[in-house]
């Protein structure tokens, strides 16, 4: 699929409440249970959809930064509340004293009052006559916040974070007018709260390549970052790499809060602990960066079956192939 590629069935603004009027939901189950089953990942709605919701967010925030103006909806307020009160649980469960550095097992008593609770979490974000999506889109935050087992984090849980914005797009709760709202409100607020079960609890990388890899934890704030600079009159992508310019200008993108936020947690040369973003500060322009982003994520994220097996699908991100 390339880039510019928007499939019509695919973006926010069809994904209207008429979209599910007749739908019956479901509890989404995982369908990709061997390498050739990716096939019928690409092939299905649900990666279209998927896709389109990722496109459609990349083409909003284009050239705004993150302090820009525009409409913040009840049903974004509440998702912050909702976030609020995942952030709080933090506080409210402290680390455990324990031998190993790393995964701390007071994660698994965070996360089990949020799979206690992620239902009456998602009720007052959906509108009244979708409550019976309620079970299908909680799986989806469920699977957004790391592995209980693992105590791990990687691109997989964050992709479900985007999975449960996309349905909520598709059941009318959230709109095209929420489209920035969505990025610089909503997908940053969860970034936060990411970030603190990661330091709190130290939670490994889930999958991650080490200095091959992007960054440990998160893919989507990149490309969605790099968006925000295209055509920048000033800042170049070889800026980035420059410890006062992402100390002046984080709090406008989110492409600099994740190199904050990586010069925070790691020691040493840039270069070396971080050698793909590296690379991407010697291309010349952030349009070039922000295609290249996207074909990674599909390369290194969508289409790699260690990620893709723990997807989940129900009748919102359906996995039956695309209709002609």
């Amino acid at each position: 699929m390339a880039e510019t590629e928007q499939r019509p069935e695919s973006t926010p603004e069809d994904e209207a409440p008429a979209d599910t009027a007749n739908v019956t939901f479901m509890v989404p189950k995982k369908e990709i249970s061997m390498v050739p089953d990716m096939g019928k990942w690409k092939r299905s709605q649900a990666y279209a959809d998927y896709m389109g919701f990722i496109l459609t967010l990349n083409e909003a925030v284009k050239a705004k930064k993150l302090t820009c103006e525009y409409q913040v909806s009840e049903t974004v307020e509440k998702l912050l509340d909702l976030l609020e009160t995942l952030d709080r649980w933090i506080n409210e469960t402290p680390p455990v004293d324990q031998p190993s550095r790393f995964g701390n097992k007071a994660y698994r008593t965070w996360f089990a009052k949020l799979d206690k609770e992620a239902e009456a979490l998602v009720l007052p974000v959906l509108p009244a006559d979708k409550c019976a999506a309620a079970p299908e889109v909680a799986v989806y935050l469920k699977e957004s916040v790391g592995n209980p087992t693992r105590i791990d984090y990687g691109t997989g849980h964050e992709a479900a974070f985007a999975a449960f914005l996309c349905c909520l797009c598709k059941v009318g709760a959230l709109r095209v007018d929420d489209q920035l709202a969505i990025v610089f409100k909503v997908f940053n607020r969860y970034l936060l709260v990411m970030r603190k079960l990661q330091r709190t609890y130290r939670m490994e990388p889930a999958g991650s390549q080490g200095v091959w890899g992007l960054d440990d934890f998160q893919f989507l704030p990149f490309i969605w970052g790099s968006s925000q600079f295209i055509d920048h009159p000033t800042l170049e992508p070889r800026h980035f790499i420059d410890e006062r310019v992402v100390n002046e200008h984080h709090q406008d993108y989110m492409f600099l809060e994740c190199i904050k936020f990586i010069n925070e947690m790691k020691t040493g040369p840039f270069a070396e602990h971080s050698n793909q973003l590296w690379n991407i500060s010697a291309v010349p322009a952030w349009s070039k960066v922000n295609q290249g982003l996207i074909r990674m994520y599909k390369a290194e994220c969508l289409e790699k079956f260690p990620v893709i097996q723990h997807f989940k699908f129900g009748s919102l991100l359906s996995i039956q192939p695309v209709k002609p």
